[in-house]
């Protein structure tokens, strides 16, 4: 019995060591690294302050709130707002608009900043390559208010697009396309890939810039030509950030752009146009039905941070269990 006694003591022992190094490890760590440390403690702040503390008011999801109660006084409602959810068209309507732009969004515009990397990765260090990242970089840096003013008077009867194609003979009359709800949903896909996909390539230009030359150089004596060894050696060396970036783009189906829905939407095209983000901002902000839109919030957090797990898993099983994350 003593035997076994001792036995049971060892086994707890060993599972408790492990814990202990690795707690002393860590604040042995925080102390020879405190000026490094306290260097997150704003953001720390920040996140707590404008994150954490504001996840109280999700209590009235589940309320029957109006700006004269208070998180405490609103009554009680249950899943009275997830209820009517299910049943309201417009919000059918925002959810398909979501999932068809942001799938469009993933499918054309998660590709085009690896190619358009890689294009710039190939092209030889000079003024002909610094202009190339310097143009594909700057859409970025434009607010959707300039760059919304500029699509909306492009897009109009009298227009750029118009003229161009009234010139080259592929139109007869002018059309405003922006008033035209069947084509917003290219409108605003290739609209946001133009915004962002240059500022998309910086972190496969940053990861491609580490590749060791000599695998280059090893490939064009076995003979491979140029696209053969971006097929094997560039494209295998961005795998790890070419997952996370996709892990990323996926938990985001539901972010559509804000900003770019909010300027390009109109009354013409709302059907095809408004998404979950503007659906929530009218109905709480315009509309007064803080409960009703916050419940919306909720699901949509609760469904993007599904995807987003989901998406981890899979990534890791092909990267054969491990994590980019």
């Amino acid at each position: 019995m003593k035997v076994s006694v001792m036995g049971k003591r060892d086994v707890e022992t060993t599972k408790k060591k492990p814990t202990e190094p690795r707690i002393k490890r860590f604040f042995k760590d925080f102390k020879n690294q405190w000026e490094l440390q306290s260097m997150i403690i704003p953001g720390l702040v920040f996140m707590i302050i404008f994150s954490y503390i504001p996840m109280y008011g999700l209590l009235i999801a589940f309320k029957q709130y109006t700006a004269l109660d208070t998180f405490s006084s609103a009554p009680w409602v249950g899943l009275e707002n997830f209820r009517i959810i299910l049943t309201d068209k417009f919000f059918w309507e925002a959810m398909i608009n979501t999932v068809a732009i942001s799938l469009m969004k993933l499918a054309i515009g998660f590709v085009a900043p690896i190619i358009l990397a890689i294009m710039i990765y190939e092209l030889h260090d000079g003024p002909v390559k610094r202009f190339m990242q310097t143009i594909s970089y700057l859409p970025h840096f434009l607010s959707w208010i300039v760059l919304g003013g500029m699509l909306i008077t492009w897009f109009s009867t009298t227009g750029l697009l118009n003229q161009t194609l009234i010139a080259a003979g592929i139109l007869d009359k002018p059309q405003n396309y922006l008033l035209d709800a069947g084509k917003y949903w290219w409108i605003a896909t290739l609209s946001d890939i133009w915004k962002e996909v240059g500022w998309g390539t910086i972190l496969y230009l940053a990861v491609m810039s580490k590749i060791d030359p000599t695998y280059y150089e090893a490939a064009k004596i076995d003979g491979a030509n140029r696209l053969k060894q971006i097929w094997h050696i560039t494209i295998p060396s961005m795998k790890y950030i070419i997952n996370l970036n996709l892990i990323l783009a996926i938990s985001g189906i539901f972010g559509s752009n804000f900003d770019q829905t909010l300027v390009l939407m109109n009354t013409q095209n709302q059907e095809k146009a408004e998404v979950l983000s503007t659906y929530v901002y009218r109905i709480g902000m315009t509309q007064g039905d803080f409960s009703y839109a916050t419940a919306v919030g909720l699901g949509m957090s609760v469904v993007s941070l599904i995807l987003l797990l989901g998406a981890h898993k899979v990534t890791k099983r092909l990267n054969e269990g491990q994590s980019v994350l």
